[in-house]
């Protein structure tokens, strides 16, 4: 028998995760298939029951539907419920699991890929909606020095620090108050990129060394890139290695093995 897993969205055709997902059964010899499924913007829970009727196995959730997926969820992972939203879903015996792996891929990334240690790091964070949530536990479990949220909205991200200083030191706010200080990771979380548009970034926040990194990702450098590296960034990144790495994490939670990721990078890149 043949496992079934998917991703749901709306919209879905430009996903790249079914070809993510082919490549990690090809790689380790797991016995599954993996399709995208477009589901109507009122027909998330419907569509999810019906695949799980179905027999299938477990779920990628992604825009805009991951917070009515947190809601669905009978059992919740801790970074679930601290993110409030949930990208995985596993399927068990009338359970039905919510996980969230995009913290896990972005911290894989930055420390395997991008070799950039975050124990010890002044972070900064821009944005302060679910993006941002969904990473804030992954990222202060490597003990950074600290986690600075800035949002154009300051009162946001001042929701975050409440939310998550007892997990270390977080701070949130707005723009203004970066001005002349300095971060080692620069973290775009917003979805300014998708616009062509750049967060309100004061210049000189980039320290010697830093690595900036946006969470999008697409052909040539973002906006927030393309300011990091006239900035004097010494590492840009985009959000391609998130993507693969967030998928291996939900790979490793349905099946129980982690594939290789630096292939399938290569292959998206190619």
């Amino acid at each position: 028998m043949t496992d079934r897993y998917a991703v749901i969205g709306n919209p879905i055709a430009h996903s790249k995760s079914p070809l993510i997902h082919a490549e990690f059964a090809r790689q380790t010899g797991e016995n599954i298939t993996y399709m995208a499924i477009l589901a109507p913007l009122d027909g998330f829970a419907n569509t999810l029951n019906q695949f799980r009727e179905e027999g299938g196995k477990g779920l990628n959730v992604t825009v805009p539907f991951k917070v009515e997926a947190f809601s669905l969820a009978t059992t919740l992972t801790e970074r679930a419920s601290l993110a409030q939203a949930v990208n995985t879903i596993k399927f068990n015996n009338g359970i039905t699991l919510g996980d969230n792996t995009d913290g896990a891929g972005l911290v894989r990334d930055i420390q395997e890929n991008l070799h950039c240690p975050l124990q010890g790091q002044r972070i900064l964070l821009m944005g302060a909606g679910g993006a941002a949530r969904g990473v804030m536990l992954p990222l202060l479990n490597q003990n950074p020095l600290s986690i600075t949220i800035a949002n154009r909205t300051p009162e946001k991200a001042t929701e975050l620090q409440q939310q998550f200083s007892s997990y270390g030191t977080v701070e949130g706010g707005g723009y203004e108050s970066l001005a002349g200080r300095e971060f080692d990771i620069v973290i775009n979380a917003t979805s300014s990129s998708l616009s062509n548009d750049l967060p309100p970034l004061p210049t000189g926040v980039f320290a010697q060394g830093a690595l900036a990194y946006d969470m999008m990702y697409g052909k040539g450098l973002t906006p927030f890139l393309e300011f990091a590296k006239a900035q004097g960034a010494a590492k840009l990144a985009d959000g391609l290695g998130m993507l693969v790495e967030q998928a291996a994490e939900s790979f490793f939670v349905w099946r129980g093995v982690r594939p290789a990721t630096q292939p399938v990078i290569a292959l998206l890149k190619s």
